[in-house]
């Protein structure tokens, strides 16, 4: 700003100095602008922090009272909060694939635990066009696409995953029992020690937690450390785990359903209840102590001025809500996350915002890259969350493309469209066709199912029209 400011006195002078032979202040100009040129920015370091199965309310700044989450809620507070974050297909492995490619699963054609991106399509991901632009990068945790053989581990400067779902209990050197969620923390603080400071990083974070571990009668296996978190705590139910809420799905959504049978694995009794939530809970907060280490990291090495922080959930959880446990259909417990975009160099009038916008993980890509500087792919179907972040009445996006399209035997196919006020979505393999219509707005516990109805018959052609409109976009 001061070079500015002294640029603009010097040349005012030198064009009124009627002394000076024209020639020679033309001269005096150039050489000036030459040798007073401000260097350009420099690119931000970029952290995304991904956690796995957390859903929207499970953090203070959410206004959970019921959760523990204080770095989460202090990078809120810092940063922007979005309250309606939503992922466009609610499985590990396609929500992933999405993040980092920008695309609904439809274009990146990632629809089951074994394929892997297409070269092209994976050369357009996030990390690799950040490479291209002189970017260090890392990724650490669950990568979740494709299998073990097929991981680009030498296309990474720091690769520090592990494959398939992971345990939690590692033995260390001396044979001491640790955890998942503190050795990727570990590995976090090992990338960034380990960054030179003139090049810019981007560290892709990907933590296991708070997800169970599956085939595990303890399902949600956390740190020891933390036993106390939630040893006393009693949770509400929630209203739709009345068993009559599952009774009035037809029967061939409730058999052999994966929701159902993994409900009866953490949420079948009473007792099972609490003692998941507190689980789960509890491996969240281990997640929110490796926030505080991070950020502890980032300051006393003089990078956090220049790291911008991102975290999100790959997808939503059933907490015995609609009688199911994990995710894959539409609900709001389901398809809604977390996300915060925690930038250090706004103004202090533009920190601790909340946002209502309907946000994806799709813009997850796109949004990274412009803080980057970086041009976004036309391959990304996402949109540019920098967009609406300090802006009033910026126009956005009023709906999206809901999709799940796994092909697994326990988890029926569905596809349709998400708006502020209304969900519709149409199952694939039901042969006559089975729809949900929600109107959310009235009814946000999605009790009743309007589908049916025929006083909403109009509402649900134009639902089932967009949805069309949609599909045709994005293929």
């Amino acid at each position: 700003m001061k070079n500015t400011y002294l640029k603009i006195r010097i040349i005012k002078f030198l064009k009124n100095s009627w002394f000076l032979p024209m020639g020679m202040i033309t001269l005096l100009l150039s050489f000036y602008s030459c040798t007073t040129k401000e260097p350009p920015p420099t690119p931000p370091n970029i952290i995304f922090l991904l956690t796995d199965d957390q859903r929207w309310d499970t953090m203070g700044s959410m206004g959970n009272p019921d959760v523990q989450t204080p770095e989460m809620d202090k990078l809120a507070a810092e940063g922007v909060l979005f309250s309606h974050a939503y992922v466009t297909t609610p499985i590990c492995a396609v929500s992933r694939a999405s993040i980092l490619s920008g695309q609904y699963a439809r274009k990146h054609g990632i629809v089951d635990f074994d394929t892997h991106f297409s070269d092209s399509t994976y050369q357009n991901t996030y990390p690799m066009q950040l490479k291209k632009a002189g970017y260090r990068i890392g990724f650490i945790g669950k990568y979740g696409i494709g299998m073990e053989e097929d991981f680009p581990v030498d296309q990474y400067d720091y690769w520090g995953c592990f494959p398939k779902q992971g345990d939690y209990w590692h033995k260390d050197s001396l044979g001491n029992d640790v955890h998942l969620t503190k050795i990727l923390g570990d590995r976090a603080l090992d990338f960034i020690k380990s960054s030179p400071d003139n090049k810019p990083f981007s560290l892709s974070v990907s933590f296991k937690a708070p997800h169970s571990q599956d085939g595990d009668p303890n399902q949600f296996l956390f740190d020891s450390t933390y036993t106390k978190q939630y040893s006393n705590k009693i949770f509400p139910m929630p209203t739709t785990a009345d068993s009559s809420y599952w009774h009035e799905y037809p029967t061939f959504f409730r058999n052999n359903n994966e929701a159902r049978i993994r409900w009866e694995t953490r949420f079948g009794t009473a007792e099972k209840y609490q003692k998941s939530l507190r689980g789960y809970h509890t491996l969240i907060y281990g997640v929110d102590v490796q926030i505080k280490r991070i950020r502890k990291l980032l300051k006393e090495t003089g990078k956090d001025k220049n790291t911008i922080i991102m975290l999100m959930g790959d997808n939503g959880f059933y907490l015995a809500e609609h009688g199911m446990a994990g995710k894959w259909y539409v609900h709001e417990e389901s398809i809604r996350v977390p996300f915060i975009i925690y930038d250090p160099r706004v103004p202090e009038k533009q920190k601790g915002l909340k946002n209502d916008q309907m946000v994806l993980n799709i813009d997850v890509a796109p949004t990274i890259l412009d803080y980057a500087g970086v041009t976004i792919p036309e391959t990304m179907q996402g949109e540019n969350v920098r967009n609406i972040l300090y802006q009033e009445n910026t126009p956005w996006r009023s709906d999206f493309l809901f999709e799940h399209p796994f092909k697994y035997e326990t988890l029926p196919r569905s596809e349709g469209i998400v708006t502020k006020d209304w969900k519709y979505v149409r199952y694939l393999d039901r042969q006559p066709g089975y729809e949900w219509m929600f109107h959310t707005e009235t009814d946000p516990l999605e009790k009743q199912n309007l589908a049916e109805n025929e006083k909403y018959a109009d509402i649900k052609g134009r639902l089932k029209k967009r949805f069309e409109e949609l599909a045709k976009k994005y293929k």
